[in-house]
């Protein structure tokens, strides 16, 4: 009889490296703020997205005061793509790109 052992998926993870940050970009509008739906060829660029994940040489430097899951206004001109488990809106973005950080006052 043949050994049946269970087999375990590994979980693949994107982390940055350097002064970077993994970014979701938020989804580009279809609809201007007026109300006017646009044609499918043509959309608003959308700057803005939540962070995925943190280098741990950004995490560490209190001059980035960043976290995972905060949404950000970036610059996308040096944002690399990644193209993992089919979501295009992944982005590797240099910590610099990060332009503003948007907060909520208690």
């Amino acid at each position: 009889m043949a050994d049946s052992k269970p087999t375990m998926k590994t979980l693949e993870t994107v982390e940055p490296i350097g002064d970077r940050v993994l970014v979701r970009k938020d989804q580009d509008r279809k609809v201007t703020k007026e109300g006017i739906h646009l044609p499918d060829k043509i959309e608003i660029p959308t700057l803005t997205g939540r962070i995925v994940a943190i280098s741990a040489q950004v995490e560490h430097d209190v001059n980035y005061p960043i976290q995972q899951y905060d949404k950000v206004l970036f610059n996308p001109k040096n944002a690399i793509p990644v193209d993992f488990e089919g979501d295009a809106r992944l982005f590797v973005i240099p910590v610099e790109d990060v332009v503003a950080v948007f907060r909520k006052e208690d």
